[in-house]
């Protein structure tokens, strides 16, 4: 096997594992092991052709960072731009642990919480102390090079301005940071595995990775308020609250250091900085065998339930399935969803944000103004950013950990599979979409007033549209026939485009509210065209699949 450049660098550091009681050849070994594992994606059924052929250790994940360093050039100003050490260096640590975070919830919490290597290496004279070091390295490996395509451009940008001492603080921040986060997520789980099991621990893991993407939203948000601008000159206020603001944390010692602003919040927060990772980093090897203990559950299967189809379920089938082919496909894509992990690990974080993104928006928008100004304005279109969700479900519903069953669709005794293509739409509108939307509904007409009904029933209309343009995303291939592994290379460079037709439709339909009756128009034109193009898109998308 391939002896990895990451593994050579490990190895300066074996004598630090070994003071631990680790075998550092065994732990090695099974790093290699999982890191060839991780470069090898296995072919999907249907799209073999087209597909360029991989060599044996291609790594998409390790393929897929050029667009994070992309996104870190974006990053370069927040860092050059001004001395104001504790403000830009503190919203450059708040937007790195959003996305180290948001990609630490999506792509390694499978990683952490994976029971299957103890079957097979526990039963061979192999440590549990190995095993898991293993499993911790492992995840800091693909952390380090997230981190470090994230941040490759600023902190070198920021080093030609503010010197050596930026970029010694820079990486000790950043390595830090990623620790905390590790740790973080593994101490949210512990406590969940030790109050639930079975089938309703992995229910409940979910629930709880849409509430770690909602909190990272709304803490970003709460980073901004520390903050306040006076005269064209940012200003800091100190308060106790600050203290549970972590990026603060990682921001202080820039502005104590370089600086030389020193005052007890800086030195309290600098501390923070510090002494927080370290101490989480010994709680969570001391919890860690209990951790393993409790994971064991995840492959307890008792306390699960069968689903019994309501119903008003059964009548909703009825009414919205026009064929027999299709309440049959209806109720299949409906159990894949559900019980899919690996898609609700995927989608769901999105779901929680598309319900906070639009009032962060408001929030902000009656910072500036009063709410009686907001009131009277047409910031209730912002409910828009909730149809940002769609792209990424969408393109997720082509994806399975049950793909190789997908030969079914071949043999199946039926004319077209037009049909499944849309009922899986239509299952993703009826149990993810409108729940969402109805809430944000009811909370906007609370704000603004029945007066914006039209409006909901127009933004209503356009997302189901969009949700067909989006599912062009599906061409070629058939709703959960291809594998989660090759989930991480697809996608990144095509939902751009789809986010910013959703701009366009918010463009045309703000326009619209200018012109009398102008919002009754367009939704006879939208609902026009969102017939035609349902009709269309999925004869299309039949005949080239």
């Amino acid at each position: 096997m391939k002896n990895f450049q990451t593994l050579k660098f490990l190895d300066l550091f074996r004598k630090f594992f070994e003071s631990f009681g680790i075998n550092y050849p065994v732990m090695r070994k099974i790093l290699t092991v999982k890191l060839t594992m991780d470069g090898r994606r296995t072919p999907t059924i249907f799209n073999q052709q087209g597909k360029k052929k991989k060599k044996p250790e291609e790594n998409g994940f390790i393929k897929s960072l050029g667009m994070y360093a992309i996104l870190s050039v974006m990053l370069i100003p927040i860092v050059i731009f001004g001395e104001n050490y504790l403000y830009q260096m503190s919203i450059f640590f708040g937007i790195i642990m959003f996305l180290v975070m948001t990609s630490m919830i999506s792509d390694f919490s499978n990683v952490l919480l994976d029971v299957r290597d103890k079957g097979i290496l526990l039963t061979k004279p192999v440590e549990k102390k190995t095993l898991n070091a293993a499993k911790t390295v492992h995840i800091c490996i693909y952390l380090f090079y997230l981190t470090g395509a994230l941040t490759i451009a600023p902190v070198v940008i920021g080093t030609f301005r503010h010197g050596i001492l930026f970029l010694l603080l820079s990486v000790i921040g950043l390595v830090l940071v990623n620790f905390f986060i590790v740790v973080l997520t593994a101490i949210i789980y512990y406590f969940i595995l030790r109050f639930f099991d079975g089938e309703k621990l992995k229910d409940i893991i979910n629930y709880v990775q849409i509430g770690l993407s909602v909190s990272i939203a709304v803490g970003y948000q709460v980073l901004g308020r520390a903050f306040s601008i006076v005269d064209m000159n940012i200003t800091f206020s100190p308060s106790w609250w600050q203290f549970f603001i972590p990026p603060i944390w990682f921001g202080a010692p820039f502005e104590l250091i370089l600086q030389g602003h020193s005052n007890l919040y800086l030195v309290v927060f600098s501390l923070l900085a510090l002494i927080i990772p370290i101490i989480s980093i010994f709680i969570y090897s001391r919890m860690m065998p209990a951790f393993e203990r409790n994971l064991q559950k995840l492959t307890n299967n008792s306390g699960g339930s069968k689903r019994i189809e309501k119903n008003w379920k059964k009548w909703m089938i009825l009414i919205i399935c026009r064929s027999k082919e299709e309440r049959v496909f209806y109720r299949f894509a409906n159990n894949m969803m559900r019980n899919e992990r690996e898609f609700r690990l995927k989608v769901y974080p999105s779901l929680g944000l598309a319900l906070v993104l639009p009032f962060i928006f408001l929030f902000n928008q009656i910072q500036m103004n009063s709410y009686n100004d907001l009131i009277a304005s047409k910031w209730y279109l912002v409910i828009y950013s909730c149809s940002l969700m769609i792209p990424n479900a969408i393109t997720m519903l082509k994806y399975s950990g049950k793909y190789k069953g997908a030969w079914i669709y071949r043999t199946a005794p039926i004319q077209n599979l037009a049909p499944l293509y849309s009922a899986a739409i239509k299952v993703f509108i009826v149990n993810l979409f409108i729940p969402v939307y109805l809430i944000l509904s009811v909370i906007f007409l609370g704000i603004f007033g029945l007066k914006i009904i039209d409006d909901l029933l127009v933004i209503f209309v356009t997302a189901i549209l969009y949700t067909v343009i989006c599912s062009n995303y599906l061409r070629g291939t058939l709703p959960f026939s291809e594998s989660f592994e090759d989930a991480q290379q697809s996608g990144g460079a095509r939902i751009i485009p789809a986010l910013l037709l959703m701009a366009v439709f918010g463009g045309i339909h703000f326009a619209s509210t200018f012109i009398p009756f102008g919002v009754t128009i367009y939704f006879i034109l939208i609902m026009i065209s969102t017939v035609f193009v349902w009709k269309w898109a999925y004869k299309s998308l039949w005949n080239n699949s």
